[in-house]
């Protein structure tokens, strides 16, 4: 680890669908239960609405499957606890805010966490539901644990220049400013997964096979292991902007 995660309390994360704690905090949390420490994951939607085949995964069969996909997912990082709000997916932003808030912070109340980890403002990938649950993470947090540290994922400039032609390919971001690149100076949390801890990650990724399947067989797994269990950083949160979520931007 370059700058490693301070500390020895509970970590929490809270996350729009499964899938998005693996991808982007997946390492830290399978790093932070072998310290011997206490991790919650969150977890906003079922993602009944992940699939290019809604005829084949109709929004019920999918969300079941998901939801034992993550079990197992979280169970190869060594995280047993987790919390589903089950909200709609894609339908985050309509939900009624101080409400989800009071559900979240009950749960922050409840496990007194060190640390918060979830999406940036921006919702790393733009995508409504992300920047949702950013906002009430961090309403959540400064209500029943402010002093907890909230924790961003961030790219580092280096790993996306790096990855870029992987980006394009995927088409994962919602315009050209995403995802907001973090200077050095800015990364507050780095972690560089070792051997056993980047093939921990890829059988978390591999167990959610619904949403990673099609993309370890585009990429290759030598490759998914290499862009997507290589190395996850965070930044400090900052005051959030003013986004419209009435809209649903």
């Amino acid at each position: 680890m370059t700058n490693p995660l301070p500390g020895t309390g509970p970590v929490l994360g809270i996350w729009a669908h499964p899938d998005d704690e693996v991808y982007l905090s997946g390492g830290l949390m399978a790093a932070a239960r072998a310290a011997g420490r206490r991790v919650v994951c969150v977890t906003a939607t079922r993602g009944e609405h992940g699939t290019d085949d809604p005829e084949h995964w109709p929004p019920e069969r999918l969300a079941a499957v998901r939801e034992v996909e993550l079990t197992a997912s979280l169970a190869a990082l060594g995280v047993t606890e987790h919390h589903q709000l089950g909200l709609p997916d894609g339908g985050c932003a309509r939900q009624p805010f101080d409400a989800v808030v009071a559900r979240l912070a009950a749960i922050v109340a409840e496990v007194r966490p060190e640390v918060v980890l979830t999406f940036g403002p921006d919702g790393f990938t733009g995508h409504p539901d992300h920047r949702m649950v950013s906002a009430w993470a961090e309403a959540a947090r400064n209500r029943a644990a402010p002093a907890a540290r909230l924790l961003h994922p961030r790219l580092t400039a280096a790993f996306a220049d790096t990855w870029q032609h992987v980006y394009d390919r995927l088409q994962l971001f919602d315009s050209a400013d995403l995802p907001w690149r973090a200077a050095p100076d800015r990364v507050a949390v780095e972690l560089r997964l070792d051997d056993a801890l980047a093939d921990r990650k890829l059988v978390a990724l591999r167990a959610q096979a619904t949403q990673t399947a099609e993309l370890l067989t585009l990429l290759g797994a030598e490759t998914m292991r290499a862009w997507a269990c290589s190395v996850e950083s965070f930044v400090d949160a900052a005051p959030a902007p003013a986004w419209d979520f009435a809209d649903g931007c």
